[in-house]
């Protein structure tokens, strides 16, 4: 069983967890990610950080939505991150990240991952997001790959 939570990213929990996702991101591309996520900014209206746990309370995974400056009704998805021996966890903070956006009044979620990380490049495109011109502060980078998915369209 796997239950996703609204929880603090300013948790202990979040912190571990994200830790991991930096170490994991800095082995496959070269950089942790760290400097575009604000754990802070996760309080204001229209964020949401969740954390993924089993049946029993450990560990599986987290991940935010924040709004997408300069893209009015569009969710940023932040911080994804599930342990490898998580099957499962991945897709139920997607869709509650989803589910949350759609609340929130969003009618797309975007996001951006390293065409390096094609792990996480097919994650997303097996969950029904598509290629999208790259976003800013993307554009231009050549290592970057942008996704996106409309949530009106039943998605």
């Amino acid at each position: 069983m796997i239950i996703v939570a609204e929880e603090s990213a300013l948790s202990e929990d979040a912190g571990m967890l994200m830790a991991a996702l930096s170490q994991t991101l800095k082995a496959i591309t070269g950089s942790s990610g760290q400097g575009k996520f604000d754990a802070a900014a996760m309080a204001q209206p229209g964020c949401c950080f969740a954390i993924a746990r089993d049946g029993a309370g450990n560990l599986l995974g987290c991940g935010a939505i924040r709004p997408l400056p300069g893209y009015a009704g569009v969710a940023e998805l932040k911080r994804m991150f599930a342990l490898k021996s998580s099957a499962g966890a991945g897709t139920a903070l997607l869709r509650f990240l989803e589910s949350r956006a759609r609340e929130a009044g969003y009618h797309a979620v975007w996001l951006e991952t390293r065409r390096i990380n094609q792990r996480a490049v097919d994650f997303y495109l097996h969950r029904g997001y598509q290629p999208i011109s790259a976003f800013a502060p993307y554009c231009g980078k050549q290592e970057a790959v942008c996704l996106g998915r409309n949530l009106n369209d039943g998605g």
